[in-house]
């Protein structure tokens, strides 16, 4: 089962160091160059000038240092004044104890930035201080400056027992020295990992740029890594006190806000000076079992790269797939106006179903029938959707898609939504269950979930586009308000025997679907090739 297509795939683990320069996109990762199982961590390479198509490069980082020789592991690429680049990153030492490195590129004038050099000082920052675990210190923030220009960084870290992002300046970003207070902290957990920590501004879609001056009227995002998701944050950065406040702290971590609600963790963004834009990448791991990734030869992909911003109401963040994967689409179809009456299936024909991207709105015809929203759903959205799936009849909903689905629908995987009705706003249930997405014994095959607040008064229409790449569901809700990436494996990928793609409906109210557009996409060229 082949499925290097869109996404960068290989023995991939987290994102590390995303950067655009001098022409070239750069993406670095987790990588094994030994096998398809985790360990003997290096930093892979990979080079685009479009995010679609990739050239693999040699490793950047390897494990030849006292300070990494047991791991290179996750960091990030901050650009400086100037246009110096600097990678800092986790190494394992020869202790085992979690430090933080530099790297400087050999040749800065090389646009594929081969070869990288480790400073004579490294490691530069080392797991001291009262309440450090030198377990649990790692994955070094990109660098921002504070007004009083001095360099900043974070790092995940356990402190005296619970989480904190801690907080570390400089002046040449090679000397550091801790703050004495962490950026932030929580007793909701003990460690998390891959922090990240930008400015956005409410309603625009541009991004910032963390070494320039911050506008007036911008918020931040502090976004961690913990249970197998990534949550975060919305709130201001306090410039006299250098530290972050949120705009809403909640003691039940359940309630947090969430980057994806599937299969994607370990995310790291930039600033793409080339658009002006703030770009994500999540990873995204096999849920088949180690023996498959070791007869198939590789596993773990990154996720379709996304523009990310801040809604309009700073409350939650959107995020949609960069406009240059529109550059694979082939072959469109178009319908209009069809009305999907409960138990409706209409049948998707006229595209790839193993490789397509579909964008369809929904729009309801009556109100009348929503469903009262329980507020402890909340705290388990997988439940809810295990126990209100695609097969349970609903007021409003459930309405969405089938894709992957076999002849005799013994084989597929839904993606919909359901609309509930709260005391003063609706709520809607966005759902990708995967319980019956393969034959196939011994797979992990959740359903997951999230909900967003609607104003459907307003809007009218609920969008839905899921972008299939054979193993690879990824759906965005609402215009980007809940996005769950999934992995699935029929034994119609195994046999290339094709699948089925329908939009239904499945509650008691008709559904209209004003547009459906539908995509096949062609292959893009994704690491085979070395420079």
């Amino acid at each position: 089962m082949d499925r290097r297509s869109l996404e960068i795939c290989d023995n991939t683990k987290d994102p590390n160091g995303p950067m655009y320069y001098n022409g070239f996109y750069h993406e670095f990762y987790q990588y094994n160059p030994n096998g398809s199982l985790w360990g003997n961590i290096v930093w892979g390479h990979s080079v685009s000038t479009d995010l679609v198509n990739w050239i693999r490069l040699e490793a950047a980082i390897e494990r030849d240092t006292p300070s990494d020789i047991n791991g290179c592991w996750t960091g990030s690429a901050t650009i400086l004044t100037g246009g110096q680049l600097v990678i800092i990153y986790t190494g394992a030492d020869t202790e085992k104890r979690q430090v933080q490195n530099i790297v400087l590129p050999k040749n800065q004038s090389d646009p594929y930035l081969r070869e990288w050099i480790k400073v004579g000082d490294n490691p530069v920052i080392e797991p001291v201080g009262p309440g450090l675990n030198s377990s649990q210190f790692r994955d070094p923030t990109t660098g921002w400056i504070g007004p009083d220009g001095l360099w900043r960084i974070a790092v995940g870290a356990e402190l005296n027992g619970y989480s904190a992002a801690l907080l570390y300046k400089s002046k040449d970003f090679l000397t550091w020295t801790r703050v004495d207070h962490p950026l932030y902290s929580s007793k909701t957990f003990s460690m998390w990992e891959c922090p990240d920590f930008f400015a956005v501004l409410p309603g625009n879609k541009s991004g910032l740029d963390l070494s320039a001056a911050i506008p007036n009227g911008a918020k931040h995002v502090l976004k961690m890594s913990l249970d197998s998701c990534d949550k975060y944050m919305i709130g201001v950065y306090d410039l006299k006190l250098d530290t972050f406040v949120p705009d809403t702290v909640l003691e039940d971590r359940r309630l947090w806000l969430r980057i994806d609600y599937g299969n994607y963790y370990a995310s790291k963004s930039f600033f793409d000076s080339k658009k002006g834009r703030r770009i994500i990448w999540g990873w995204t791991n096999e849920t088949d079992s180690s023996s498959d990734d070791v007869a198939k030869g590789w596993a773990g992909i990154h996720a379709i790269p996304r523009t990310i911003w801040l809604g309009g109401d700073g409350k939650q963040l959107l995020q949609w797939p960069v406009q240059e994967i529109e550059s694979l689409h082939t072959g469109e179809i178009s319908h209009q106006g069809i009305e999907l009456k409960k138990g409706d299936l209409f049948e998707i024909k006229g595209t790839d179903t193993l490789q397509a991207d579909v964008e369809i709105d929904f729009e309801l015809t009556s109100n009348n029938n929503t469903d009262p929203f329980d507020p402890s759903w909340l705290l388990d959205t997988e439940k809810h959707c295990r126990e209100a799936d695609a097969s349970v009849h609903g007021g409003v909903g459930p309405f969405g898609l089938v894709v992957l689905a076999s002849d005799n629908m013994e084989e597929h995987t839904t993606v919909h939504f359901r609309v509930y009705k709260s005391q003063h706003k609706y709520m809607i249930l966005m759902c990708s269950d995967l319980r019956r997405s393969s034959l196939r014994p011994g797979l992990y095959t959740p359903a997951y979930g999230g909900f967003f607040e609607f104003d459907l008064e307003k809007e009218k229409k609920i969008s839905l586009r899921t972008l299939i790449d054979r193993s690879a569901v990824e759906s965005f809700g609402g215009g980007g308000r809940v996005c769950i990436m999934a992995r699935v494996y029929p034994v119609a990928l195994v046999d290339d025997g094709g699948a089925r793609m329908y939009a239904f409906n499945n509650g008691s109210s008709t559904v209209r679907v004003p547009q459906l557009r539908a995509w096949s996409m062609t292959r893009a060229q994704v690491n085979v090739n070395k420079v």
